[in-house]
């Protein structure tokens, strides 16, 4: 709902106000934009599940995207964004689906608290496999 009434509101100024923001605005299209947001708020979300009562590891991931999100804001090169988004989407699917934290319960002793989503059915190895009939 903001990202529209911004463009709108940006829309409205490019074209009766500021000729030239048209031409650096429009240089990225709105799926860019929506995209690098929406890959921005995915990977906040997947740091708040993933890393659930947590708080160094929570503020550590906070800081990594939001420095690697600001490192990249100067970017103009749509093959580079589009490079920068496939990487950011295999960062969140690979916190989102193989991280589990751990707990030290003992001096040696580590109780892993797998979330729900990574508890799937167990399929068992079979070492002579079945022929099709």
């Amino acid at each position: 709902m903001y990202l529209s009434f911004t463009i709108s509101v940006l829309d409205h100024l490019s074209h009766q106000f500021i000729p030239l923001w048209s031409t650096l605005f429009y240089s990225f299209t709105r799926k860019d934009v929506w995209q690098v947001l929406q890959l921005f708020k995915t990977l906040h979300r997947t740091r708040q599940q993933v890393f659930k009562n947590d708080t160094r590891a929570l503020e550590a991931a906070r800081i990594k995207i939001n420095e690697e999100f600001k490192s990249n804001k100067s970017e103009t090169s749509p093959k580079k964004i589009e490079e920068l988004i496939k990487i950011g989407s295999d960062v969140e699917l690979l916190l989102r689906t193989s991280v589990i934290q751990g707990i030290h319960t003992d001096h040696n002793t580590l109780k892993l608290v797998p979330r729900k989503e990574l508890l799937v059915e167990n399929v068992p190895y079979c070492d002579a496999p079945t022929q099709k009939q």
